[in-house]
């Protein structure tokens, strides 16, 4: 999500006649695009800022600008804002339309030598189309189908810096679709669509009343091309058999699929607020596994979560060598402000977590071998 609106950010700046440098001391305009999810993304993105300073006190034209998930929380914008007083934008996840302008508007000012400075952040629930896209992933074309979350599972800040679930129309998607297939009709290497979303298999639910997201991959399927169909991430909770049986049947879509179960103790996933139990998630992965044999199956788990005992944790081991997942993105629990997790008892000591995503790292290590 975070790349392919890194790719919007750029053609706003083509649009301004910009282009891309190699060297951050070379650039005119210095953007980042930060991420929430993890205390971890949240400090490199301070410390990277922060390395700015004498670059931009030795060149004031220099515009920088920051945006993303960590700012659109209100006090950590305005906690750059103050800390790092050479930032010129601020702006959230749901102004990125307005990005193109805000340069404008600095730019503008500085020709009347006005100093100005912007922290503009918004709660808007609209969806902007046909925003510029400087595409910068080779083969591979990001495709927005949803934005938002209302699962609210209890450690995630995403519902609260993207909002709710707010699906696009289906024929803006399939016409974006259509345009990435009519620039590559002479590719004579296949080229590779990847659905996004906080939770695809939601599609529509805000929007239709009988059209889903299998009706979505059916649609594309049926467009003509060379190409292949991906999609994240689904959750565990909301893929059903109709997807799973289009991803068996259409020979466009990828046979992979990534399902983040995050614990293997049902005690873990109810504070979690994930809403099914581990038997749902094995009877899900077993049906998959009988329909798409061939199928890549990849996971998210959370070690260390509050209230996690040492039984919890082997619960997970056991899950992951029943399930033996093709790839596991495994991460220490991390307090996120505002979550409900934050604020739950038995929170579990750093080594703890250190010693558990270690553990997960050989186990996954053996099973590769």
């Amino acid at each position: 999500m975070n790349v392919h609106e890194s790719e919007k950010l750029a053609g706003a700046l083509e649009n301004l006649g910009a282009f891309p440098c190699e060297k951050i001391e070379d650039a005119d305009i210095i953007v980042f695009n930060t991420c929430a999810i993890r205390e971890g993304a949240e400090d490199r993105a301070i410390g990277n800022i922060g390395a700015l300073k004498k670059l931009k006190r030795e060149h004031p034209e220099k515009i920088i600008a920051v945006c993303g998930c960590m700012t659109q929380q209100k006090e950590e914008s305005e906690k750059l804002y103050k800390t790092f007083p050479f930032i010129d934008i601020i702006f959230g996840t749901k102004n990125l339309e307005k990005f193109e302008n805000f340069i404008k508007d600095i730019l503008k000012c500085r020709q009347d030598n006005k100093k100005k400075r912007i922290n503009e952040i918004e709660e808007n629930d609209y969806i902007i189309e046909n925003l510029p896209i400087a595409r910068t992933s080779g083969k591979n074309f990001w495709v927005n189908i949803i934005y938002g979350c209302n699962n609210f599972c209890s450690y995630c800040i995403v519902p609260y810096v993207r909002g709710r679930e707010r699906s696009r129309d289906k024929e803006n998607i399939l016409d974006e679709i259509r345009d990435i297939l009519k620039e590559n009709e002479n590719s004579v290497e296949k080229i590779r669509i990847t659905l996004l979303g906080q939770n695809v298999n939601s599609y529509g639910k805000d929007k239709y009343t009988d059209y889903t997201f299998a009706n979505l991959l059916k649609d594309i399927c049926k467009l003509e091309g060379n190409f292949e169909l991906a999609f994240m991430t689904s959750h565990p909770k909301d893929i059903n058999d109709e997807v799973i049986n289009e991803i068996a049947n259409e020979e466009k879509i990828a046979k992979e699929l990534h399902l983040p179960v995050q614990s293997g103790s049902n005690k873990i996933l109810h504070l979690m607020n994930r809403k099914y139990t581990v038997e749902n998630y094995l009877e899900k992965v077993e049906k998959i596994r009988k329909l798409v044999p061939n199928i890549r199956l990849t996971t998210d788990l959370i070690v260390g979560f509050p209230g996690e005992t040492e039984e919890d944790f082997l619960a997970t081991c056991d899950l992951i060598k029943k399930v033996k997942y093709d790839g596991i993105f495994a991460f220490m629990y991390s307090p996120r402000h505002g979550t409900v997790a934050e604020k739950m008892d038995d929170q579990i000591p750093l080594e703890t977590k250190n010693y558990r995503v270690n553990k997960i790292f050989e186990i996954q290590k053996k099973m590769k071998k």
